[in-house]
């Protein structure tokens, strides 16, 4: 005998909530991982690791199990070339802020993705933005200057790269936002992976260094954990709606603190973490408003990762 519908429902939003918690540990592990390298080797390396090895499950679904219709680019293969770069660049300038910067730091300045994107709406897909969503986009930045205050205690080269990382971000869900209507997911993260392998390795001559035995696990997690991610985060937008799964996002500030203090004894400065709390407050505003507007779409999150 089935379980009654309202049941039915509640475990499945259940189990969304729970693969969208484990999804954003993941991408902080990511993080960690990237961190923990750049001290020895360029964010280059890094990013082509990471997707070379998360390829891997696509890969093995595509020539093994014989998904080959995951290879098939309906109609946009300028757009799925151009999430690809976009992809590359993004993960380069987020290690490269995470090499820089504190855990906790950079990872609510990356929340300001979500800032950019009114700007974006208006100059690439000619959205009208009303006046809470500026409202919003002018208090994140307030926040954003808050924690970079001229005390000298935070890195200026840092901010602003995580800042570009952040609208690294903001472009790819523009992009994914027009591209969902044609692609399906799975072949537009495939040509993601692979792209953004072949775009990391061009430069890979110049800047590599030969791993340590003791860093080839760190490799493996920088991998695996990102393409663990991945698979977590589409399991719970399969489970629970967009919105719900986007509010575990700003999880990743617990897990950001946590392994900052636990591995580089760093803890967040007050006016950090007053900056940190308006930057999150002008982030739910925007969340709030956005999902009275129109649903927030699971390609919108995905995108900044």
């Amino acid at each position: 005998m089935s379980a009654p519908e309202p049941l039915a429902h509640r475990e499945h939003i259940v189990r969304g909530m729970l693969a969208a918690l484990g999804a954003f540990f993941m991408f902080t592990l990511m993080n960690v991982f990237a961190k923990l390298l750049s001290a020895q080797h360029s964010v280059i390396e890094i990013a082509f690791y990471r997707n070379l090895i998360a390829s891997l499950p696509f890969l093995f679904m595509v020539f093994v199990l014989g998904r080959r219709e995951i290879l098939v680019i309906r109609s946009k293969p300028s757009l799925v070339g151009l999430r690809a770069v976009l992809g590359a660049v993004s993960l380069m300038t987020t290690f490269f802020a995470f090499s820089l910067m504190p855990m906790a730091e950079t990872t609510v300045l990356l929340f300001t993705a979500s800032l950019f994107l009114p700007v974006l709406g208006v100059l690439v897909l000619g959205e009208k933005v009303g006046p809470w969503r500026w409202s919003a986009v002018v208090i994140g930045f307030a926040g954003v200057a808050v924690m970079a205050s001229p005390t000298g205690a935070v890195n200026m080269l840092g901010v602003t790269i995580a800042l570009v990382a952040a609208l690294m971000h903001a472009s790819l869900q523009v992009v994914l936002r027009y591209l969902g209507r044609y692609e399906s997911p799975e072949t537009v993260t495939f040509y993601f992976m692979v792209i953004g392998t072949l775009v990391t390795a061009l430069p890979l001559p110049f800047v590599a260094v030969t791993p340590t035995l003791a860093e080839i696990p760190l490799l493996f997690g920088v991998g695996l954990s990102g393409a663990a991610a991945q698979w977590l985060l589409s399991t719970a937008f399969r489970n629970a709606p967009a919105a719900v799964v986007t509010v575990f996002n700003y999880s990743g500030i617990v897990w950001a603190t946590l392994f900052g203090w636990l591995i580089w004894n760093d803890w967040p400065l007050p006016h950090v973490l007053a900056g940190a709390a308006i930057v999150i407050a002008s982030n739910a505003l925007i969340i709030w408003r956005e999902s009275r507007r129109r649903p927030i779409t699971g390609a919108r999150v995905r995108a900044k990762f």
